[in-house]
C-alpha cells in the first residue's frame, strides 16, 4: 500500500500538470471572433515571365549599404531571371549563383500601400540551404524620416536556410534590434517548410502582435513585453525577398544548391470591420 501511495501521488501531480498545460495552451488559441475584411491583395495571376504588378510593388536594387545593413552577399535586381510570375498563380523569387556572384530580388509596397493594424498573411513555399534567408516582413512607413530601428520592423516569417524546419517571427525597435530583437520560433516535426506551401500571418492591434503558422498561434508580443519604445502605432508597408549570406545566416557552402526559389501564392491584408 505504501509503495502504491508513493507512486500514485506523483502520477496524480503529473496528470494535473499535463491537464493545466493543455488548458493553458487551448486558452491561448481561443481568440476573439473578428470580422476581417480584405483591404489589399495580390494573387499573382498572370502569364509566365511577367514582373509583379507595378501598381502594387516597387523594387529595392543593388547591394545597399553594407549589404543591406547585414553584410549580405546578393545584389537585388528587377530581372525576370530573379523575379517573375510562373503562370500557375505564384510569384517566384529566385536566388542565383554565377561564379560566387549572387543575385536575387526584393520587392516592397512602400509608397503604394501601408496599413496600421489588421491581419497580414501570405502563402509561401520557402527555399532552403545554408546561407539562404527568405523573408516576408514589414517596415514602418516613416522610415524615410525615422531611420531603422526607430521606424520599427515586423518579421512575419524569416527562415535560416540551414534550418528548413524552423521559421521565426520577430520585431525590431529602439532598444531591441539587430542581434537583440524580440523573437519566437515555430518548428515542424518530421517536415520542412520548403516541402510545401504554408500560411504565415500576423494579427496586429494597438496592444499586441500575434504570430501564426497555418492559423496556429505560436507567439504573442504585447506592448508591455518590449524593453524600449513600442513603435507599432503607425502604418507599415510589406516586403518580400530572398537574401544570400549575412549576419543572420552566414555564408553559403558547397552544400547550398542554386538556383533556389521562393514561391508566393498570394499576399492578403485585412482590417477588422467596425
Amino acid at each position: 500500500m505504501n509503495k502504491f501511495k508513493r507512486f500514485h501521488i506523483p502520477s496524480a501531480l503529473m496528470l494535473m500538470v499535463i491537464i493545466f498545460w493543455g488548458c493553458e495552451r487551448d486558452n491561448f488559441q481561443k481568440l476573439d471572433e473578428r470580422n476581417w475584411q480584405i483591404t489589399w491583395s495580390d494573387e499573382f495571376n498572370g502569364q509566365a515571365g511577367q514582373l509583379p504588378d507595378a501598381s502594387k510593388w516597387t523594387f529595392d536594387l543593388g547591394t545597399g549599404q553594407d549589404g543591406w545593413g547585414n553584410s549580405e552577399l546578393q545584389s537585388y535586381t528587377n530581372s525576370t531571371a530573379n523575379i517573375s510570375l510562373d503562370d500557375e498563380g505564384n510569384l517566384v523569387i529566385t536566388a542565383i549563383n554565377q561564379g560566387n556572384r549572387f543575385t536575387s530580388a526584393r520587392i516592397k509596397t512602400q509608397g503604394l500601400f501601408a496599413q496600421k493594424y489588421g491581419r497580414f498573411e501570405a502563402r509561401i513555399k520557402t527555399p532552403y540551404g545554408p546561407g539562404l534567408w527568405p523573408a516576408f516582413w514589414m517596415l514602418g512607413e516613416n522610415i524615410e524620416t525615422v531611420p531603422w530601428p526607430g521606424c520599427g520592423e515586423i518579421d512575419i516569417m524569416e527562415l535560416r536556410g540551414q534550418e528548413p524546419h524552423i521559421i521565426h517571427g520577430t520585431i525590431h525597435g529602439p532598444g531591441y534590434s539587430g542581434g537583440n530583437p524580440i523573437t519566437g520560433s515555430y518548428a515542424l516535426v518530421n517536415d520542412r517548410f520548403d516541402a510545401d506551401f504554408h500560411i504565415y500571418a500576423i494579427e496586429w492591434d494597438k496592444d499586441k502582435i500575434d504570430f501564426f503558422v497555418d492559423d496556429y498561434l505560436y507567439q504573442r508580443i504585447e506592448r508591455g513585453d518590449v524593453p524600449g519604445e513600442w513603435v507599432y502605432d503607425q502604418p507599415f508597408f510589406i516586403l518580400l525577398n530572398v537574401a544570400v549570406g549575412g549576419n543572420y545566416v552566414g555564408f553559403p557552402t558547397a552544400q547550398t544548391p542554386f538556383p533556389q526559389k521562393m514561391y508566393i501564392d498570394y499576399v492578403r491584408v485585412f482590417r477588422e470591420a467596425e
